[in-house]
Order: C-alpha cells, then structure tokens, then sequence
C-alpha cells in the first residue's frame, strides 16, 4: 500500500473543501486498484456529492439543522455548538473508498470527494490519501 498525507486549511469557518484533483493526481498513472481517503480527526467526515452547483452549500445548511450550534451538545469545549462537530462523523463517515480504473477516479459524471468540517476551532486538517493496487 502507498500512502501520502495531504494538509487542507479550513480556516475560522464551516467547509466543504474539494479533494478531488489532489485526489486524481495521487493516483494518476497508477493502473486499476482503490483509493481510500481517511480524515483522522474526531471532527470531520468525508462525502462523495456533486460540488459546485449548490450542493455543498445545501450539504452545510442541513448539517445546521441536524446539528444546530447551540447548548444542547454534552461535550462541551471550544466555540459554542463545538459538540455537533463531535456527532458528524456517524452522518459523514470520516472515510471513502473509490475504485480506480486505468490510473483515474471512476467516479460518477457528477461526483466529486470532499472534505466535510464543521470545526470552526481547528484550522488545519489532515487527509489521508492511500493507495491499494489490484
């Protein structure tokens, strides 16, 4: 297995970043196999969605009401609502696996792998980009 670890900066603000070219470029040339994408924080999840169009927007505005930043969360620490960004992960999962065939992502014609963060509090996030041949 090939690994690497990509470095995305999410800034004071809730996002739905991109990952799809860094993830193109990391298996690009590499044949047919799976390409697993990892967030390892408590705090983040990782979607595979339509971007651009409205979509993620969309995506942030029902996480707010599913997870409304407010008192109601029992862990407690950071910005106010930070425990909504603790429940994430089981509606996100923290992870995807996306086949590659001939070097490339196969996804869909719509379909793009996206960073998921609602943590306002943590700036910098890491990615986990791995490599499995077939």
């Amino acid at each position: 297995m090939e690994t690497t670890v990509l470095t995305v900066q999410t800034g004071n603000r809730e996002v739905v970043h991109d990952l799809t070219c860094e993830c193109g470029e990391f298996v690009r040339g590499k044949g047919d196999g799976l390409l697993h994408v990892f967030v390892p924080h408590a705090t983040a999840g990782v979607a595979v969605l339509e971007l651009g169009s409205g979509s993620d927007d969309d995506l942030l505005a029902a996480l707010r009401e599913l997870l409304p930043a407010d008192d109601r969360w029992r862990h407690r620490h950071g910005s106010p609502g930070h425990g909504r960004a603790h429940v994430l992960p089981a509606l996100v999962p923290p992870y995807a696996t996306v086949p590659v065939l001939a070097g490339g992502l196969a996804l869909g014609t719509w379909q793009s792998l996206a960073l998921v963060d609602l943590n306002v509090d943590n700036p910098t996030r890491q990615v986990r980009l791995s490599w499995l041949a077939g």
